[in-house]
């Protein structure tokens, strides 16, 4: 597949790599994000991840920076709402299916929401299952919501959680068709947290991939040990999973049950994986002063590259990239919008 032509640009700043490993340097100060800024969709905070509401009207986006939370964008007008925490917003522990979750986050808690991995169930008639990756400072866990999109902009309702054991931190999640969920260990909390991250930099194995059930809990999946384990997604088939490396600027893609793994080196840092509409794996992450995309093809793992774009004060550091119609839009985990280019 032809690449998309690189976009030039004039203000170009070089940032080092890193999420966790290090904080971007700040360059001149990015320009105000007008509404209605065709390149951007502006009024995020720190949008980590993005997930496509089947339909295609919606987009929610997480809230990694400030106090966090949950919004839900329209993709017609590019409006954002709050989704949560909010007052209104609705509460009730499904503890049938979530029998370890002690209760919805308290108010201490939602002062803090920030939000990283998102993914979706698709339900009927419009209603939804949303799985959140969570940071408050006393509560790493699975949120759970139920979205219901004929509500216009749809509202969440928190019905569980599955908080993570110590001393894991979470990144992505991923539901699975018998109704669990997969979550990635980024990086480890607590005291060692550095000498995790020293590792994983280093493109040294610090973390796991762990599957929750309900009456099961939390449970390793042998073979997934890797270098800053980040975004995974799942074959249609639920037989196969493929999963970003972001300290070893890798991806791999795995048997369920098994732990052989084909690899492919990528040379930055794989943050977030989504499926494209033409059935290949849209790949973003890192490069040393770039926001790099690629596509990768699910059989032959054969990598095209969609765009490569310098590092500017109004964006940097993408994260993921989702298909709104002929556009992709690509959060990161820093700044105050979405960037638009179009899809290949």
């Amino acid at each position: 597949m032809k690449a998309l032509t690189r976009i030039s640009l004039i203000a170009v700043v070089a940032l080092p790599l890193g999420i966790a490993a290090q904080a971007p340097q700040r360059g001149p100060a990015a320009q105000p994000c007008a509404p209605g800024n065709s390149q951007f969709v502006c009024g995020q905070t720190a949008p980590e991840d993005l997930v496509l509401v089947p339909g295609g009207d919606w987009v929610v986006a997480s809230m990694y920076g400030g106090a966090g939370g949950i919004q839900i964008i329209s993709t017609k007008d590019k409006t954002s709402t709050l989704a949560y925490p909010t007052a209104t917003a609705k509460e009730e522990l499904d503890k049938k299916t979530y029998d370890t979750c002690p209760g919805p986050p308290n108010a201490a808690e939602k002062m803090s929401f920030r939000t990283h991995g998102l993914a979706i169930r698709e339900g009927r008639n419009s209603v939804h299952t949303l799985y959140v990756v969570s940071h408050p400072m006393t509560r790493e866990a699975i949120e759970v919501f139920q979205l219901d999109a004929k509500a216009k902009p749809p509202t969440l309702k928190w019905i569980g959680c599955a908080i993570a054991p110590d001393p894991i931190g979470l990144n992505s999640v991923l539901p699975l068709p018998d109704g669990g969920f997969i979550g990635t260990d980024f990086l480890e909390r607590g005291p060692n947290s550095a000498a995790a991250r020293t590792k994983m930099s280093a493109g040294e194995a610090n973390g796991s991939l762990w599957e929750w059930h309900t009456g099961k809990g939390w449970k390793i999946i042998p073979g997934t040990e890797t270098s800053g384990a980040n975004g995974l997604e799942l074959s249609k088939d639920g037989k196969t999973l493929f999963v970003n490396a972001w300290g070893s600027q890798s991806f791999y893609r795995m048997t369920r049950g098994q732990t052989k793994r084909d690899t492919v080196q990528l040379g930055f840092r794989a943050d977030n994986v989504r499926w494209s509409p033409d059935g290949s794996l849209l790949v973003v992450g890192q490069g040393t002063t770039s926001t790099n995309i690629v596509k990768i093809n699910p059989t032959t793992l054969k990598v095209t590259e969609v765009l490569t774009r310098p590092n500017t004060p109004e964006f940097s550091s993408g994260t993921v990239a989702v298909q709104v119609g002929k556009d992709l839009w690509v959060g990161s985990f820093r700044g105050d919008r979405l960037l638009i280019v179009p899809a290949p």
